[in-house]
């Protein structure tokens, strides 16, 4: 998993808008985002916010009840083998300097059925540890994302294989005409997911997911994600804010992309478990790919 990951998933270009719409089954949709996403970023380097507090309900709006904990990270991610479809990508955290090196690496995997992998760097013991990914089939509930309540299996992406999707009515989302787009995992998927069902509002015009609803296998809604902020970057519709709502434990994290940049050039040795351990070497590689942003 990235964290740019997230970004990438609830995102397409204007290249999709030659489809004919009235023709678009949901698997159509999703194929064509998936596709999309890969063609127009084979590579990533991004800084972003992630805030997680307790929510509440206040005069009709949803509002932190607490004050949010707030980390500042730095993700890097290409695209990979056959076709470009398999991902490499390494979050660091840069704030709070109590955290500061906490890493995780993920090599994710478009193969239906190829598990994907995640490792976590923990600063302050010095070691890497192997964590559930969002396709294990470990009985370990998917880890969270640097403690908030996106896990690996919300940023897991591709294998539309494991899925089967159903077009819904059309309706509005946030003023935007959407398409609603269910997702059901196959026998196996659902052997690993929390999710029974999922259903995506996508604007029909920008393809851009605007809002996910998740439900457990009794159909009730136990996570949602709501899309905002939606820019053209680099010819690319983004949503720069994707807020994860954890509607059994009534917390939420939001992930606010503050600077984003593609097409950089990436060595894929970067993106290994040396990253995460060897402080200098991982600091040059940094200080490398931010000078590409100059």
């Amino acid at each position: 998993m990235t964290l740019f990951k997230v970004l990438r998933f609830v995102c397409i270009t204007a290249l999709a808008v030659n489809l004919a719409a009235e023709e678009l089954t949901g698997e159509a949709i999703m194929q064509t985002m998936d596709d999309t996403r890969r063609s127009t970023n084979d590579s990533s380097f991004t800084r972003l916010k992630l805030s997680s507090c307790t929510f509440g309900v206040n005069k009709g709006r949803i509002a932190c009840a607490e004050r949010p904990r707030v980390k500042v990270l730095e993700s890097v991610s290409i695209n990979h083998g056959k076709d470009n479809k398999d991902t490499k990508s390494l979050s660091i955290t840069l704030e709070p300097p109590a955290e500061r090196g906490i890493g995780m690496l993920t090599y994710g995997y478009d193969e239906a059925g190829r598990n994907n992998q995640t490792w976590l760097y923990l600063s302050a013991l010095g070691r890497v540890k192997r964590i559930a990914g969002g396709d294990s089939d470990e009985e370990t509930e998917p880890a969270s994302i640097f403690g908030s309540e996106f896990t690996t299996e919300d940023t897991d992406t591709g294998k539309l294989a494991e899925y089967s999707f159903k077009r819904l009515e059309d309706t509005t989302q946030s003023g935007r005409k959407v398409w609603k787009v269910e997702s059901l995992p196959n026998v196996e998927r659902a052997k690993k997911s929390r999710y029974s069902r999922t259903v995506h509002y996508i604007d029909q015009e920008r393809y851009v997911v605007l809002r996910s609803e998740m439900y457990d296998k009794y159909g009730k809604e136990i996570k949602r994600v709501m899309a905002s902020r939606v820019e053209l970057v680099n010819d690319n519709w983004l949503a720069r804010s994707v807020t994860m709502m954890n509607l059994v434990s009534n917390r939420l994290s939001n992930m606010a992309f503050v600077e984003i940049y593609t097409d950089l050039d990436i060595n894929d040795a970067f993106l290994t478990q040396r990253t995460l351990t060897d402080n200098a070497y991982r600091e040059t590689g940094l200080e490398a790919l931010r000078a590409q942003t100059q």
